[in-house]
């Protein structure tokens, strides 16, 4: 068994397995699972040479799809709404992307940014449809057809994401190996050679972000469904800062890079903010510094080394 293979295994174990010991890693499990669905997404983009700083914009779009649907119909089952998110994702990802992938480098980023901050203000100041910044709070639907306990309830979005990111890990896989996988990343190698060759780069980029989007809608959904709350907040640059740092750390070489990027983000977080009150935004500044000089391809490229250098 390959060292990625082995590692899916075991990143998959850890997370269903962790919560028998310690209950209350459910929800940071749940979260993480949903910030590697969204770098997953981001680390698409990468390929490619692109990197969004705005891609919170789908999360953000993803969760207040979920809420405003659970207003409307009480009951409707988050199996459902899951998908939800992950579709308005791509519709949103569809008609966003169709002009933005026009750009490139910087202007490619900061476009994104831009776009996402514009959301951010749009749901701060109309209160009375949003909640402003106390965004807008969601009831326990049920899962499944089934209404659940919390417990119950988190155990089975769990096992969801962990499905999930597993399905859509190995799709991606796929996705990046297939010809029009190659074709994104020739757009980071060289972009005129292949439009030489007949091959569209802006269509190639845009099916790329309109991915990238559907897995940040999805993870939007899933951060909604978790916490029971949606706010601007999950649409605000600092947020697509993490998807990035997240995206970065575990390094675009296997898919499984974006989870294990994720697991070291949140339990980064959670015990430096436990230990570290107010400093442990420094202390992942010191995580990213390090990984930068010890392996700056990301954790994912360390599984794959020995095997390229034989």
């Amino acid at each position: 068994m390959r060292k990625a293979q082995l590692a899916v295994v075991l990143l998959a174990a850890a997370t269903l397995l962790l919560p028998l010991a310690a209950p209350w890693m459910k929800t940071p499990l749940i979260l993480g699972t949903a910030f590697g669905i969204a770098a997953l997404g981001i680390s698409i983009l990468i390929v490619s040479g692109q990197i969004s700083f705005g891609h919170a914009l789908y999360v953000c779009l993803g969760g207040y799809a979920v809420a405003f649907a659970l207003k409307r119909w009480t009951q409707l089952d988050s199996a459902l709404l899951l998908a939800l998110g992950a579709a308005v994702g791509a519709l949103s990802g569809a008609v966003i992307g169709s002009f933005v992938v026009r750009y490139r480098g910087i202007f490619f980023g900061m476009l994104n940014l831009a776009l996402s901050m514009v959301l951010y203000s749009v749901l701060v100041k109309f209160f009375t449809v949003t909640g402003g910044s106390d965004g807008v709070r969601l009831d326990r639907s049920p899962f499944f057809g089934i209404a659940m306990e919390r417990g119950a309830f988190e155990t089975t979005l769990l096992v969801s994401g962990v499905v999930l990111a597993l399905l859509l890990g190995w799709l991606v896989q796929r996705y990046l190996k297939s010809p029009a996988g190659q074709a994104l990343a020739a757009i980071k190698t060289n972009e005129t050679r292949l439009e030489y060759v007949g091959i569209s780069a802006w269509r190639t980029l845009w099916i790329g972000y309109v991915i990238s989007a559907m897995l940040c809608g999805l993870s939007g959904a899933i951060f909604a469904i978790a916490q029971g709350l949606v706010t601007p907040e999950m649409g605000y640059w600092v947020r697509s800062g993490e998807i990035v740092f997240v995206a970065i750390l575990g390094g675009v070489g296997h898919p499984v890079g974006a989870f294990i990027g994720a697991a070291i983000f949140e339990f980064v977080k959670l015990f430096a903010a436990a230990y570290l009150t107010g400093a442990w935004q420094m202390v992942l500044g010191f995580v990213l510094i390090a990984m930068v000089f010890l392996a700056p391809r990301g954790v994912s490229a360390l599984l794959a080394s020995k095997r390229r250098t034989a």
